[in-house]
């Protein structure tokens, strides 16, 4: 399966924002697949495409995200092919404080590729269910 993306090209600047294709491989263990229906610009993803946050070469931005599960990997349980699902900024961050720097770690489109693609892989812990009634945007 074949995806559309955007990635960020180093050192980064809107100018700098390519378009590419990438293959999408199947979820790996505790994964699911998003066909992504939208995502949001917010002032973080303008700094990470634009260079003040610098990401690696070829990044994939846009931090928030909504679309449907397409495909689910070994170990998921409670998200399945079809649910209308939305990102999570902190995918680490489950409950608590955020008394642990790896709570904070893992937001989509800077420490890990983001939503600007039609299919992105995700961890399974990092989206929520859309609630009833909500459109994806």
């Amino acid at each position: 399966m074949s995806s559309k993306v955007i990635r960020v090209t180093a050192p980064g600047g809107l100018d700098r924002l390519v378009v590419d294709s990438d293959d999408v491989p199947d979820p790996g263990p505790g994964e699911v697949r998003v066909r992504t229906h939208a995502c949001s610009l917010n002032f973080h993803d303008y700094a990470v495409v634009s260079g003040l946050i610098p990401v690696a070469d070829g990044r994939i931005p846009m931090s928030d995200g909504a679309g449907v599960v397409d495909a689910v990997g070994p170990g998921v349980s409670g998200v399945a092919v079809g649910d209308r699902v939305m990102s999570c900024f902190f995918p680490a961050w489950a409950d608590g404080r955020p008394d642990a720097v790896s709570k904070l770690l893992g937001v989509p489109g800077d420490h890990a590729d983001g939503f600007a693609a039609e299919y992105v892989n995700v961890s399974a812990g990092g989206l929520t269910p859309l609630p009833e009634g909500y459109g994806f945007e």
